[in-house]
């Protein structure tokens, strides 16, 4: 098992376009997205008496808001209780 995770340090040219657009994700303008894009379903799902339409909206509306973190949190290498879960993983590895 690896003693440490190592990401990437490249990419700081772009830093500030992710912050931007991160800002704007979870800010007024987001929100306003976010909330277009439930009513938007709501509005699909009387018209087509459909309560999928409905959920896609809401869906959608969530998945958008919270994709930052989910992007985030899935190209970072930062594992939060890493002491606790090498103990697992050398407990399982043993097979104990």
């Amino acid at each position: 098992m690896p003693e440490q995770a190592m990401a990437g340090t490249g990419g700081t040219a772009f830093e500030d376009v992710w912050i931007w657009l991160k800002e704007n994700i979870e800010g007024t303008l987001g929100r306003i997205i976010c909330g277009a894009i439930v009513v938007v379903g709501i509005v699909a799902g009387i018209a087509r008496q459909s309560l999928i339409s409905f959920a896609i909206g809401i869906g959608g509306g969530m998945g958008l808001y919270n994709t930052p973190t989910i992007i985030e949190s899935i190209v970072s290498a930062m594992i939060e209780h890493a002491d606790k879960a090498s103990t697992l993983v050398m407990t399982l590895n043993n097979g104990l």
